[in-house]
């Protein structure tokens, strides 16, 4: 019998991209875990950005697709169209030399450019990357430049005059692969000699667009910025949150910690505060209250609201305080691009993750979603507080954490919930306190129960 030649169990591994990630990298394919679980929150509508999507239209052409796909991809045609136009009407006040200057930019930059994104793309010809990359990043800055002059534009501009296209093209330039590196759309909107805008940077321009906000004072800087996606995140999240080691594996829910005395509270701005984002949640336990927590006036103040006039019982009592959270009906989609972003790059920064499954947390039914809309602390356009809770548990789905900003804050909510008083006080509102009418009945017993040992003790009193 031959001994087999050694050469025939030799692979062949030239072609074997290496699993190392280019240190620049920061535009990601979403994993296929969270896009299995709702796939059209990743993926452009109404237009298509940078090179993930730009060939969708030939790939999808190949393969059977339902009627709404097709109507996805008739509207992403006719958006490379607009964003042709854009690109004349930029230039149409400058010359050719122009044109190839901005391309010249962006030809320096191709190495970098392509070295942000994690997938390899599918342009590898440098005359066709250059020209997707010139045409995006131009409609983009044109974009930005009208809607900053809205009143010059508004009337007679295809997207500024039809609100529905302004939202849709909105939504789709978060998507975290539809993103172009920030850089490059800085660089370029410096380029531009006489700028039509009032605002001196493209970081405000953007924040213009997205947020409404001039306030330069909470605008980032342009380096702290990887495209529109990290800008989504930036706003949200405060830069004050540090992770710790570990992560929330119990909490108990909204409604058992309000029956346990803790009292769930919207983050008001007072004048000698600085303004809080989202994620600056807090918890407030008077000192007293550490040693006695019977003196917790919680369940006291639901029992009876008319004492809330008391300020000194409003005082003792333990609170969550929660800066309101606006949900409409975009703000699943802003949500998982954010979280898809924070699982590829940012796995130990994850505090969009992490407020999101505190959320989950807390919230497991109608009933939970329901306080924390009475209480203000959620405000939404859903049309039922029950789904809320169905958003909310569905964001959580897929989503692995290493740490978590929250842990020592759900630590102190559970001790709370099982402190011997809070736990006890709890099952006697469940049971006698549980609405206004069994309240009401409970507090009628106890009326007639005081004057019936009252009537049966006067004889002894009085033959004393």
């Amino acid at each position: 019998m031959s001994t087999p030649d050694a050469s025939e169990f030799i692979i062949d591994v030239k072609d074997v991209r290496p699993a190392k990630r280019h240190p620049k990298c920061r535009i990601y394919k979403v994993p296929n875990k969270l896009r299995e679980v709702r796939e059209e929150a990743y993926t452009p509508k109404l237009i298509s950005i940078g090179p993930v999507h730009h060939n969708k239209k030939e790939q999808d052409n190949k393969e059977q697709d339902n009627n709404k796909e097709q109507d996805t991809k008739k509207e992403l045609e006719n958006m490379e169209s607009l964003k042709l136009r854009y690109f004349k009407e930029f230039f149409c006040q400058t010359t050719c030399e122009s044109q190839k200057e901005f391309a010249n930019i962006i030809e320096k930059r191709e190495k970098d450019i392509r070295h942000c994104y994690a997938e390899e793309i599918s342009l590898p010809e440098k005359k066709d990357f250059v020209k997707m990359i010139l045409v995006d990043s131009i409609f983009i800055i044109e974009l930005f430049l009208r809607t900053a002059a809205r009143q010059e534009y508004e009337k007679d501009d295809y997207i500024l005059s039809k609100p529905w296209l302004e939202e849709g093209i909105k939504h789709d330039l978060i998507l975290l692969e539809n993103q172009l590196p920030f850089f490059i759309l800085d660089e370029l909107h410096h380029h531009i000699e006489s700028s039509p805008s009032i605002h001196k940077s493209f970081i405000e321009l953007a924040c213009n667009y997205f947020f409404h906000i001039d306030n330069c004072k909470i605008i980032p800087k342009e380096k702290e910025v990887k495209h529109f996606t990290d800008l989504q995140r930036y706003f949200y999240y405060s830069p004050k949150l540090k992770s710790s080691d570990g992560i929330i594996a119990h909490l108990y829910s909204a409604t058992k910690l309000d029956t346990a005395g803790l009292n769930f509270k919207k983050w008001e701005k007072k004048p000698s505060e600085e303004d809080r984002r989202l994620l600056d949640i807090q918890i407030k336990k008077p000192d007293p209250l550490e040693i006695f927590p019977c003196f917790n006036c919680s369940w006291l103040l639901q029992c009876l609201p008319c004492l809330k006039c008391f300020w000194c019982l409003k005082r003792m009592q333990t609170s969550l305080v929660i800066p309101p959270f606006e949900i409409n009906h975009a703000t699943e989609h802003i949500f998982r691009n954010i979280m898809a972003l924070e699982q590829c790059h940012y796995p130990k920064e994850a505090y969009i993750c992490n407020y999101i499954v505190l959320l989950d947390f807390l919230i497991n039914t109608r009933d939970d979603a329901e306080l924390l809309v009475d209480k203000k602390i959620i405000v939404h356009s859903l049309g039922s507080d029950k789904e809320v809770a169905k958003m909310v548990n569905k964001l959580g789905k897929e989503i692995v954490e290493k740490n978590s900003c929250y842990l020592k804050d759900a630590e102190n909510l559970n001790e709370h919930y099982e402190n011997w008083w809070n736990k006890n006080i709890a099952s006697l509102k469940t049971v006698y306190f549980r609405d206004i009418w069994r309240g009401t009945a409970t507090f009628v017993g106890i009326i007639v129960l005081l004057v019936t040992i009252g009537n049966f003790l006067r004889p002894f009193v009085y033959h004393k």
